[in-house]
């Protein structure tokens, strides 16, 4: 690609997000962005059109001066192949050659504003960096409009914020699941009535070369600082918020050779259509203990297809809260993943969730109804699951991407009354009761256990054995006439505080739904 001389571009800023703080504490404890198509408009907006041949930017052949607004060039970062042990933590599998590395044009945005996307770009990336300030200056906000994009980097993500403003506290001392990320410098709203792809890569750790401590030996990195790694087709170092716009007719398509979409801090969703398929975890939100997955609308389908041998469909490793919309999430078919899954807590609030895997953790108890069914056998994916009411009405029609054994399903659709699960028609044998704990993995050592009187995480359902109201006497042996029954023993150890002991049922084809958590064993 040929670059002219520099063309002057200054972009108006649209300061669409306005604050950025702690959420008021309320039931849905929602965070919202101003939606695109109230505020945004054609004079607004940087027209970026891709190709192949020929990057224009608003009408003219883009920049390679690095001082533009935006210009292209040929400096992708990617992990190298060829290197030693003291370069990074990858293998030959996660590199790249610099003859593929080059062949990639990154279009690099360098100044506040919004920037439509439209067009295809077969080997390239969208890299967003408002310089080593930004992330304190509030006025650093990038809004990328995603109007028909089409964009594949075999080597690194396909589109990547690095430096805007990061509107959150990073700190473990006063995280909280209650964030509102409207504020944040990196954001994306998918057009109404367009199809978007995103075809993305990864960067393995790559260390700091003034950092690297080794052994005593020499023969292994003792110590080191992270310089970059990047595990989603689409990531963000910043919190992101993604949008779509009035009609919420846009789609956004991810297909990621690692992870899919990712992001350091904290992530919102609060419109659009979202697709993911993803080799390993289909969103990842990876700041220990502080981060924030929300989903307040749109729709949003992840399948992960496991190649790696492992995936969650969401993880997060701090909260994830479910305040709207459809999920529809299929873990790796083969490992100890969840369909949803968070470090910190999970909070369905409304929407519809449909999620599959092979383990659960906590999902905290006080908002949507929702039920667990795991299953004795694995389910295959392709197998149609049924759930329905007492009017014999399907409240749940689902067939995962792969198979699982664990279903979880909350909606408000899911209201207190008797239900039948049915597996390609056939009705099932169900047992269990209303708890909002969890279970724990099949693999936990002792040491990852919880603190005594907590829930381990994980999936192991309590026996039904052990919630006996009476004990029943020893063989042959009847209690005296008038003898007073004996108490209800204690709950047994990693029970959840607000198990209901009174709602423990019988095997059956037909099973009680209540407000709140409702787990239950199912049998073909």
């Amino acid at each position: 690609m040929k670059f002219p001389k520099k063309i002057a571009l200054v972009p108006i800023l649209l300061l669409l997000l306005t604050s950025c703080s702690k959420a008021p504490d309320t039931t849905a404890q929602q965070t919202t962005v101003p939606q695109a198509s109230e505020s945004v408009t054609q004079e607004n907006i940087t027209q970026i059109a891709l190709s192949d041949n020929t990057v224009t930017v608003d009408g003219k052949e883009i920049s390679a001066d690095t001082k533009s607004a935006v210009y292209a060039a040929n400096d992708i970062i990617y992990y190298e192949s060829g290197k030693d042990f003291t370069y990074g933590e990858g293998t030959e599998d996660d590199a790249h050659s610099s003859e593929e590395a080059a062949a990639h044009t990154v279009i690099h945005i360098t100044a506040a504003g919004t920037y439509s996307l439209s067009g295809s770009l077969s080997q390239g990336q969208i890299a967003v960096d408002l310089g080593e300030n930004a992330e304190a200056d509030p006025k650093a906000v990038v809004t990328l409009v995603l109007n028909g994009a089409d964009i594949t980097c075999t080597v690194a993500p396909a589109i990547i914020f690095y430096n805007v403003y990061e509107c959150a506290d990073k700190s473990t001392e006063n995280a909280t699941k209650e964030v509102d990320t409207s504020a944040a410098g990196a954001n994306v709203i998918i057009k109404d009535g367009t199809k978007n792809t995103v075809n993305g890569s990864y960067v393995a750790r790559i260390y700091e070369p003034d950092s690297v401590v080794l052994n005593d030996d020499n023969t292994e990195v003792a110590d080191a600082k992270k310089l970059h790694k990047y595990d989603g087709a689409f990531y963000s170092k910043m919190s992101l918020n993604i949008n779509g716009e009035k009609e919420n007719t846009g789609t956004l398509n991810i297909n990621a050779e690692n992870e899919g979409l990712d992001s350091e801090l904290h992530l919102t969703i609060n419109g659009g259509n979202i697709n993911i398929k993803s080799r390993n975890d289909g969103i990842n939100t990876n700041e220990d203990g502080v981060s924030v997955t929300a989903i307040n609308g749109g729709t949003l389908n992840i399948n992960v297809t496991g190649t790696t041998g492992e995936g969650d469909g969401i993880d997060s490793n701090g909260w994830l809260v479910i305040n709207g919309g459809t999920v529809v999430a299929s873990a790796c078919a083969d490992s100890a993943d969840a369909g949803i899954d968070s470090d910190m807590g999970i909070h369905i609030n409304g929407g519809t969730v449909t999620a599959t895997g092979h383990m659960l953790d906590r999902i905290e108890d006080g908002g949507q109804t929702y039920a667990v069914f795991s299953f004795a056998q694995k389910q295959n994916g392709n197998d149609k699951i049924t759930l329905k009411n007492q009017n014999n009405e399907a409240v749940m029609t689902y067939s995962a991407a792969n198979s699982y054994s664990v279903l979880i399903y909350s909606s408000p659709n899911l209201t207190e009354g008797t239900y039948t699960l049915f597996v390609n028609d056939k009705q099932l044998s169900t047992q269990g009761g209303n708890m909002p704990g969890n279970f724990a993995k099949p693999d936990m050592k002792p040491d990852q256990m919880p603190p005594e009187g907590e829930s381990p995480e994980g999936f192991k359902p309590p026996k039904n054995e052990d919630f006996q109201d009476r004990p029943a006497p020893p063989e042959g042996e009847m209690p005296p006439e008038g003898a007073e029954p004996p108490e209800k023993p204690e709950r047994p150890d990693g029970a959840h505080p607000d198990f209901n002991f009174d709602s423990q049922q019988e095997p059956g084809t037909t099973f009680s739904i209540k407000q709140g958590g409702n787990m239950f064993s199912a049998i073909a």
